[in-house]
């Protein structure tokens, strides 16, 4: 059984309890992060803290922990549960208050919680064999440039998707993709490299973050404009890009095949140039 982390104390994960009050249970009223964790360590855990931070800002949560302590937290759920390979969950929300939807006017202490899920990262079945994703229209709301927990459409999407034999989603806006229903979405043509500009309907990825600097590595330009389906279906190769996805390849958007249906010889490169850096740099 899973040690968890909540508010402060270490408890056996059918202890551990959240008020039926907590704004994050009745209004999705939460934020969150996943950090990756090969061979015991944290990929990318300083950037996760920085995204953390915007999106408390942007919500006006009050910061009731600083990175090192959530540091601390962190490397602790990994002793405690000899996590070796898979994610740390991380989820902050607002508090605990009567129910109202109008914000509570008097400072709330924040609920902090934390779990660990093993998964296979390195060696997925993804990475090996490809992805299939089809599309739906996005209907979430605009300000999914904050990571926050209202995930109830893009968990449908997915489940959608997996019902009709396919792996994921990409979600279309006004003619163009979008993102995936829990990562960026990537095409390639020549050695040009292709993604949605940063906006307010996406999350910009931290994984898609160290993809810029990946890609010139290896000699590719990653340009950020808007993609439409038939750009995507036309590409030579496709990928997504999450926290614990890494760099996954695409081989079937729809009824296209991507390519000749396999990992493509430039996103199987750029996967390994990731993982590399990322482990170089791990805590």
């Amino acid at each position: 059984m899973r040690q968890v982390y909540i508010n402060g104390e270490f408890k056996k994960e059918d202890e551990a309890k959240v008020s039926v009050f907590d704004r994050g249970l009745l209004f999705s009223d939460s934020l969150y992060e996943v950090t990756t964790v090969i061979d015991g360590k944290l990929i990318d855990f300083n950037n996760h803290m920085k995204r953390l931070d915007r999106s408390m800002t942007e919500l006006k949560f009050k910061k009731l922990l600083n990175h090192e302590d959530i540091l601390a937290f962190h490397r602790k759920l990994i002793e405690l549960n000899n996590l070796k390979e898979g994610m740390i969950y991380l989820q902050v929300t607002r508090g605990v208050a009567d129910r109202s939807f109008d914000m509570p006017k008097d400072e709330i202490k924040p609920t902090v919680l934390a779990f660990t899920q093993e998964k296979k990262i390195i060696e997925s079945e993804g990475a090996k064999n490809g992805i299939k994703v089809m599309t739906l229209d996005d209907m979430r709301w605009k300000r999914c440039d904050i990571k926050t927990t209202q995930l109830l459409y893009a968990s449908m999407a997915k489940t959608e998707a997996t019902e009709k034999g396919f792996d994921d989603a990409w979600m279309i806006r006004q003619g163009y993709i979008t993102e995936g229903s829990s990562s960026n979405t990537w095409i390639i043509k020549g050695k040009i490299i292709m993604t949605r500009h940063a906006d307010n309907l996406i999350l910009s990825g931290i994984t898609r973050d160290a993809i810029f600097k990946c890609a010139k590595n290896l000699g590719y330009e990653v340009v950020t404009k808007n993609i439409s389906l038939q750009d995507a279906q036309s590409a030579h190769e496709a990928f997504i890009t999450s926290a614990t996805a890494f760099i996954t390849p695409v081989v079937k958007i729809n009824t296209n095949q991507i390519g000749d249906g396999k990992p493509g010889k430039f996103v199987t490169a750029l996967r390994a140039e990731y993982i590399k850096q990322a482990l170089a740099s791990a805590i």
